[in-house]
């Protein structure tokens, strides 16, 4: 009696092999991605928050600002760190409270290109108004007989620093204003000042916060 031959199975491909191990592999990146991106998201920097309305020009020291962990990934280097901050630096344009602090928002003092000024008008202003509000400055002059002229723009873009209302005097109420103005109109101004012209400010109309 013949005994038939057992039948083996055929061998498995290589390529079938290499396939396997292959989606394996990518399993195994997939994963490993995921857990990177995970992970780089969890990673937080120190870099600087306004902690009150800084406006421009002004030195900005540790007490304007405040510490906060926060993950930015490749953008922080955008932003100022206790690192990166360096000493006698100023605004160079209004930082609201609150705000990451950008590199670009301060500068070198030697570049400054504003200055600040007191002035009294000649009402008061507008609720909207506090620091760090952009306003214009309007002048009317008044002449020999106590008459304002035409009121015109005198100064076309100014940064409130500080309002101080006074509502103790008999005439009303008083208003002054620290501004932070170009350096280009301050002869104006103190001309202004000066001559007694009757001053007014009124809030840049959609500027935003």
């Amino acid at each position: 009696m013949t005994t038939p031959d057992t039948v083996r199975p055929a061998p498995r491909a290589f390529w079938a092999d290499a396939r396997f191990l292959l989606g394996i592999a990518l399993i195994i990146a997939s994963v490993a991605g995921v857990w990177l991106v995970v992970a780089s998201a969890r990673q937080t920097a120190p870099v600087f928050a306004a902690a009150r309305t800084i406006v421009p020009g002004q030195t900005v020291t540790a007490d304007d600002l405040r510490v906060m962990d926060v993950a930015l990934g490749q953008a922080g280097d955008t932003y100022v760190s206790p690192a990166s901050l360096e000493p006698g630096a100023v605004a160079t344009r209004t930082i609201f409270e609150g705000e990451l602090v950008p590199q670009g928002a301060v500068g070198d003092a030697d570049s400054g290109t504003t200055t600040s000024v007191v002035i009294r008008t000649a009402g008061d202003v507008s609720a909207a108004v506090v620091a760090g509000s952009a306003v214009e400055v309007w002048a009317a002059p008044t002449d020999d007989g106590g008459e304002l002229g035409k009121p015109r723009i005198l100064v076309p873009s100014a940064t409130v620093v500080a309002v101080t209302r006074d509502d103790g005097v008999v005439s009303g109420e008083d208003v002054s204003l620290e501004i932070v103005i170009p350096r280009a109109d301050v002869a104006a101004t103190l001309a202004a000042l000066s001559d007694d012209s009757s001053l007014s400010v009124v809030p840049v109309a959609g500027e935003p916060r």
